[in-house]
């Protein structure tokens, strides 16, 4: 599996905007689909948005028009710039790496709350 870290996550009002990092380890991220996922406490974790490796986007809708995942293979590193947030995009964030020799891999996970 691919060590990811993720970084970025924080306190901020309604509104207002944060940008996630996931740093990966390994040879597999320049051929491997990134994504996002959160979870809130108590409930299921979801899927969020995903880059592949040609850079195809995808997004759940409640984020669509908000979200904007990116990658940068020459740094191993994908990104979920988060604007115009709501207190209902409060949870834990997490990245993840898909890859057809590897069984999917997790970030430790980023708090994202946004409250006034």
């Amino acid at each position: 599996q691919a060590q990811l870290v993720e970084s970025g996550g924080g306190l901020v009002q309604p509104g207002g905007s944060l940008r996630l990092s996931c740093a990966a380890s390994g040879s597999t991220f320049s051929s491997a689909t990134m994504g996002w996922h959160r979870q809130v406490r108590g409930k299921q974790r979801e899927w969020v948005a995903s880059v592949t490796s040609r850079g195809r986007t995808l997004y759940i809708d409640s984020v669509k028009g908000r979200f904007t995942i990116s990658r940068d293979n020459a740094n191993n590193t994908v990104y979920l710039q988060m604007n115009s947030l709501k207190p209902e995009d409060t949870a834990v964030y997490y990245c993840s790496l898909d890859h057809p020799t590897l069984s999917r891999s997790w970030g430790q996970g980023t708090q994202v709350t946004v409250s006034s």
